[in-house]
């Protein structure tokens, strides 16, 4: 049995259960970690092959929200790859939209279009722009990209589906470099006025933007308290560990009322080795022979994974 069959065999344990239809289960099994931690890791391993293809592009941003998106694709959300319009989907409003190569990566592991459309990232004609754009992707919600934007746009979502009494929910991404932007928090304190409860925020902390240290740039400071004082429901949470991720949803499923935040510790470019801490990671160019080192180090991450230990324990659980 290859690498492939045995992804396979342990991602059918469980993996978005069954086909993008969430069932809102509040137990994560011995099973389903490692199918998620895989899935993770095939995300990173398609979006350093997609910005290989191209020879540069955003890196770290897209490395540091690998298993956010994994347990989102993977478990939380309401889709189906088969009907991306679905009217009973929930929403994904990826606001740091520079990380769209992260998302074009999951979409295509579950289905929405082929693999190998992933080649074509940033070329003409292509689905797949730089930045997320609703008209061109499918299973893109929100076109993104001018940063502060994409906050304000989820909200109007969450309050529409509020309004209607529709039982959708509606989560964005943002990063902290994002959090320079004045829209970010006039969104926070509408959000918390209007008891958003349909919206889940998760905000990318990896301490780093284009121009350096977020703490040198502009220090945010406590940016959980920042929200917390707007009226949501905020947790913090191991951006890199899937269990972790999973308990802070499964806590806010439990709190209504509010909007609700998860602020994920994170290393930009986490994962690959040539990316990972380093000071100029937000937009990189790649040479084939960082990619071949950087596929190298994921497959051999899966297929340790794969094999799995005897016991194994659920982190953040």
């Amino acid at each position: 049995m290859d690498l492939d069959d045995r992804v396979e065999r342990v991602e059918g344990c469980k993996l978005c259960h069954g086909g993008g239809m969430s069932l809102g289960m509040d137990v994560l099994t011995e099973q389903e970690y490692p199918a998620l931690q895989i899935f993770a890791e095939r995300i990173r391993l398609e979006t350093i092959k997609e910005l290989g293809h191209l020879g540069f592009g955003h890196i770290g941003g897209s490395m540091s929200i690998a298993e956010t998106l994994a347990v989102l694709y993977g478990w939380e959300l309401q889709h189906d790859p088969d009907d991306p319009d679905w009217p009973g989907r929930d929403m994904l409003v990826l606001s740091k939209g520079h990380a769209g190569p992260a998302l074009y990566a999951a979409l295509a592991l579950r289905g929405f279009f082929p693999k190998s459309e992933l080649e074509t990232l940033n070329q003409p004609h292509t689905r797949l722009p730089s930045h997320c754009d609703r008209k061109l992707t499918p299973g893109v919600d929100m076109t993104t990209g001018s940063l502060g934007q994409g906050l304000s746009a989820a909200l109007g979502m969450a309050l529409a589906f509020q309004m209607d009494s529709r039982r959708r929910n509606v989560y964005c991404i943002i990063g902290d470099g994002e959090c320079d932007e004045g829209q970010i928090w006039e969104a926070a304190l509408l959000a918390g006025a209007k008891k958003a409860d349909r919206l889940t925020l998760f905000v990318d902390c990896n301490g780093r933007q284009l121009d350096g240290a977020t703490k040198d740039v502009l220090d945010l400071g406590d940016v959980a308290a920042k929200f917390a004082s707007f009226g949501w429901h905020v947790q913090e949470a191991d951006g890199h560990d899937i269990g972790s991720i999973w308990k802070a949803l499964s806590n806010a499923h439990m709190v209504t009322g509010r909007p609700h935040a998860i602020v994920l510790h994170t290393v930009k470019g986490k994962g690959c080795s040539f990316a990972e801490g380093k000071p100029n990671n937000h937009s990189m160019n790649i040479s084939q022979d960082m990619v071949d080192e950087a596929v190298a180090e994921i497959q051999q991450r899966i297929s340790d994974l794969v094999r799995g230990p005897k016991n194994p324990t659920i982190k953040g659980v």
